[in-house]
């Protein structure tokens, strides 16, 4: 095997990877923040939506739908929306338990390239038929069954707009995930060529 040619390659992927992350990642993270910030935005106007409510049913005996329909609105936005910003910390849900009967090289593959590959897999059709959704409720011009009739259509787009960042995000780990992966091989052998 010619190992002269090894350094050269792990030079050439060091460097791609470096200006992925220059290039990429200040903008995922920039994105994510804001979405997250905007979430965290509506999370505290549905803390005020439902203490309007509450005030207004409980108090005055005089209860609305608006705080109810916007409220469920608003959690159903913040939640699509937050999904990349929590993947970027590393704090999704995940079986731990699971994960640490595995070696170490394999926890890293399991979490850096199946893990994406499947949350891909599943928020990528999620975002299709959602667009799809969200078109069609514009089409028809869908509303809310309530006294007080929300149109659907812009509710129905942060669905595919949270959740097609959140396969964005996904497939950036992905990348870097393959990247790492690619280095792993020459790490070894080097390693190996020293215990000889």
């Amino acid at each position: 095997m010619d190992h002269s040619a090894t350094p050269d390659y792990q030079q050439r992927s060091e460097r791609m990877e470096k200006k992925l992350r220059q290039f990429v990642e200040p903008w995922i993270d920039r994105i994510g923040r804001t979405l997250a910030i905007a979430a965290g935005v509506l999370i505290v106007i549905m803390g005020f939506l439902s203490a309007y409510g509450a005030i207004r049913r409980y108090a005055f005996n005089s209860p609305e739908p608006v705080s109810y329909e916007f409220g469920c609105m608003f959690l159903l936005i913040s939640f699509v929306l937050a999904n990349a910003a929590v993947e970027r910390q590393n704090r999704l849900l995940k079986c731990d338990l699971l994960l640490d009967r595995f070696p170490s090289g394999m926890q890293g593959v399991i979490s850096n390239i199946v893990s994406p590959i499947m949350g891909i897999t599943f928020f990528g059709i999620i975002t299709w038929i959602s667009f799809g959704d969200a078109l069609r409720a514009l089409e028809i011009g869908q509303v809310s069954r309530s006294a007080w009739p929300v149109p659907l259509f812009p509710v129905k787009l942060f669905v595919p707009i949270g959740y097609g960042f959140f396969c964005l995000s996904l497939f950036y780990r992905l990348v870097l995930g393959l990247l790492g992966l690619k280095t792993t091989p020459r790490e070894t052998a080097e390693a190996a060529a020293v215990d000889k």
